[in-house]
């Protein structure tokens, strides 16, 4: 059984920097995609970063520039490191991750992911 865990959240002020962690457990064979998404109470989920397995990446536009997304396939585990922080950060991060091939990692839109980590809380104050 596929398993995200993510770690690496906390409390922030502004201009601080966070690196998200995700640990991928159970899977069989590589994932093709691999993206960071985020949420805040009465809002829709919306995509961060993504990864693919060539190492193309796609960004939210308000987060070009200040957020960087990788990954160790050695360690098995997705990365995202956050820069800059704003209050409009804050938000539960969630790792996702999807199987299937295809031009859609760049887009980062989370119907494109089957699997869901439980998320992570970052809280920037200004």
């Amino acid at each position: 059984q596929v398993q995200l865990v993510e770690s690496g959240g906390g409390s922030v002020q502004s201009g601080g920097s966070l690196r998200l962690s995700c640990a991928a457990f159970g899977y069989t064979y590589s994932f093709y995609c691999m993206g960071w998404f985020r949420q805040t109470p009465g809002k829709e989920r919306e995509g961060v970063a993504a990864i693919d397995v060539d190492g193309s990446t796609g960004y939210a536009d308000s987060v070009k520039g200040r957020f960087t997304i990788s990954q160790d396939n050695a360690k098995n585990t997705l990365y995202l490191q956050m820069n800059s922080l704003k209050p409009e950060d804050t938000a539960m991060y969630y790792c996702a991750a999807s199987y299937y091939k295809g031009g859609y990692c760049s887009l980062v839109r989370p119907s494109d992911f089957g699997y869901w980590g439980q998320g992570t809380q970052v809280t920037v104050s200004s």
